[in-house]
């Protein structure tokens, strides 16, 4: 099978969550010439505006759900990959103690077998080979990254099985289905260490100074099985991330590791195999290891 007719595709919670997880990887396989679809499940409606240079930008605070729209467009763009909306309504993160209730209609209250549809009917329509999505804990506790695993999870099995949605579409097998690793905490310290032998000041010292006060309970980290060479689509990568005006403080955290260092000591993505319906040995490089040599 030759690069133009595999098929990848990425399930994320909202516009910006595609930019920050696993972006570099999507954009050099699409390079490659897999064909690579982004599927955004909200619009981001109820999310912050976090750039302080737009928090009290008139036509945005009337209107983010517009200026949402259009960064993910210019997102997908920045990354050379199509892009679909499930069309569900953002969930807002609650916040308090106790936690408020959510918002009703939002896309976390939504039946299972409701919010799964949409994209069996996009699996089958797409026909990916591999699908990246979130773990059980969303990657962190948003309730829409939660939500945005569990339909994934339940479109993985019902898009194979004639008998579940028989009006979406014909069934289609997806092989292999990954959860992104975007916080892997060696990379974070080996970034953080070559900063600190070069004399700078490390983005991470906070983080890592948390991670070490035993008072702080501490979040087992997930198992890595794959790690994706995507250095040579960092910058494709970052295009996409500034490309959400709204949510991304151009001078801000994302950007405070020279890209030279972390090309240096950390070049990989890394994601962590979860279903699979083809024999694969592990670790592997390549999100298609197996499905390329079934076709050989």
């Amino acid at each position: 099978m030759s690069d133009n007719n595999l098929r990848l595709m990425a399930v994320h919670a909202h516009p910006d969550d595609e930019a920050s997880k696993g972006a570099a990887t999507m954009a050099k396989y699409a390079a490659d010439g897999v064909e690579v679809m982004i599927v955004t499940c909200t619009g981001g409606e109820r999310g912050s505006i976090l750039n302080p240079q737009l928090e009290n930008a008139p036509a945005v605070l009337r209107d983010i759900a517009h200026y949402r729209r259009q960064e993910m467009a210019n997102a997908a763009a920045a990354l050379d990959v199509q892009h679909r909306w499930l069309g569900f309504v953002d969930s807002g993160l609650p916040e308090g103690d106790p936690l408020p209730p959510l918002p009703e209609g939002c896309f976390a209250l939504e039946p299972l077998e409701v919010a799964t549809e949409p994209l069996v009917q996009l699996v089958r329509e797409f026909k990916p080979h591999v699908m990246t999505t979130y773990d059980e804990n969303g990657g962190y506790p948003h309730p829409d990254h939660i939500m945005t695993h569990k339909i994934s999870m339940a479109a993985y099995e019902a898009a194979a099985d004639a008998d579940k949605y028989p009006d979406a579409g014909d069934p289609w097998e997806v092989k292999k289905l990954y959860y992104n690793n975007g916080f892997n905490p060696k990379r974070i310290l080996a970034i953080h260490e070559e900063m600190l032998n070069r004399s700078m000041e490390s983005p991470f010292t906070e983080w890592i100074a948390r991670w070490q006060d035993p008072e702080r309970p501490h979040r087992t980290p997930r198992e890595v099985t794959s790690f994706i060479d995507a250095s040579d689509y960092f910058d494709q990568r970052d295009a996409a991330l500034r490309a959400h005006k709204t949510q991304i403080d151009p001078d801000g955290f994302f950007f405070a590791v020279p890209r030279e260092i972390e090309k240096a000591v950390w070049p990989t993505e890394e994601f962590e195999l979860a279903k699979a319906r083809i024999e694969v040995e592990l670790p592997e490089y390549d999100l298609f290891t197996g499905i390329r040599e079934m076709q050989k």
